[in-house]
């Protein structure tokens, strides 16, 4: 109970308790459990809502999960790390098409994201207020094994051309999941929903037809979780990456877990936290982290490039810096 806890208050983005719009009385029907390292909750709100959907919901996490996590013995990318150097690995259309995806946003973020990064998370090993903080040799010996070029993919199978090299999805999976657990449950007939996994918010319809969700958006900077606004959505995605997720502390310092893939240390470039909001949860979770390292300067540019994403920068000082079509009527 008390790692669920911890899990709960961890998030930088929170729903509200309340959409806008119409007044009217919608009680979801939800269900929660602990998964993908987080504290995963799918509400439903429609009237006739099927309680078979949620249990569809999950089963689908779980099999996403089983298929893509890095720690799970037997998974697409259990097996490929352990074949790095030797030999291609047969993967599922699922784990193709993520691992496809993560190539393209290392090159569309001049290579910071990088899921093959995974040596490096290794490394450090920030978990739960627990770390590892590196020697030079240490960082010297992981940092030549990270480079997404290595990272081969084609025809149902992919290859890691270095031994020892690690792919690690973390920073784009959870977003892939919600993705298709939204298109599953839209298949189904869902109407209106809430998908809540952890830091990636992804919304089915708005909270009635006739108003949006209320999803509030957590200063990084505080440690009394306070909102500085929030935002009125209706089916879309909204994404944050920031320095309070996980972090340990090493000499009176704090090391947070997103990682720079080219000095091998946690990003220290005076952002806090990037909420990204789109119309994909897998775009946001890349573009969150890809935002985050790039800096507040190449994030917005990077951003302000893309159609149809918006982006909020909410910088160490406190000050927030929205990308040009980022609502910002309700922020702080």
């Amino acid at each position: 109970m008390k790692k669920l806890l911890t899990l709960l208050l961890a998030g930088v983005l929170l729903l509200a308790a309340a959409g806008c719009g119409p007044t009217q009385s919608v009680e979801p029907v939800s269900k929660t459990n602990l998964m993908l390292d987080t504290v995963v909750t799918i509400s439903l709100y429609d009237d006739d809502a099927d309680l078979s959907m949620l249990d569809l919901a999950f089963d689908e996490i779980a099999r996403l999960e089983n298929l893509l996590s890095a720690t799970k013995e037997g998974s697409d990318l259990d097996r490929l790390n352990q074949a790095a150097g030797k030999e291609w690995v047969e993967i599922a259309p699922e784990t193709q098409e993520v691992l496809l995806l993560a190539k393209e946003y290392a090159a569309l973020s001049e290579g910071c994201f990088d899921v093959t990064a995974g040596p490096l998370i290794d490394l450090w090993g920030i978990h739960n207020g627990e770390g590892h903080y590196p020697t030079q040799e240490e960082l010297e010996a992981v940092l030549p094994l990270i480079n997404s070029d290595d990272l081969l993919v084609e025809d149902g199978k992919a290859y890691l051309a270095k031994e020892g090299m690690k792919a690690n999805l973390g920073a784009i999976a959870k977003g892939y999941i919600a993705d298709k657990v939204k298109e599953l449950l839209v298949e189904n007939g869902v109407r209106h929903a809430t998908l809540d996994l952890g830091r990636n918010v992804l919304l089915i319809g708005g909270k009635t037809d006739d108003a949006g969700f209320n999803i509030g958006i957590i200063d990084p900077n505080s440690q009394e979780q306070k909102l500085v606004g929030s935002l009125l959505v209706s089916d879309q995605s909204i994404v944050t990456s920031g320095v309070n997720e996980r972090y340990f502390t090493y000499k009176g310092k704090n090391y947070h877990h997103i990682l720079d893939p080219f000095t091998g240390f946690p990003a220290d470039n005076g952002v806090a936290s990037v909420t990204i909001l789109s119309d994909s949860s897998a775009q946001g979770d890349a573009l969150s982290t890809s935002c985050l390292l790039l800096g507040q300067e190449r994030g917005l540019d990077l951003i302000e490039s893309l159609d149809g994403v918006e982006a909020l920068f909410i910088m160490a000082d406190g000050s927030m810096v929205p990308s040009s079509g980022f609502p910002t009527d309700s922020l702080a």
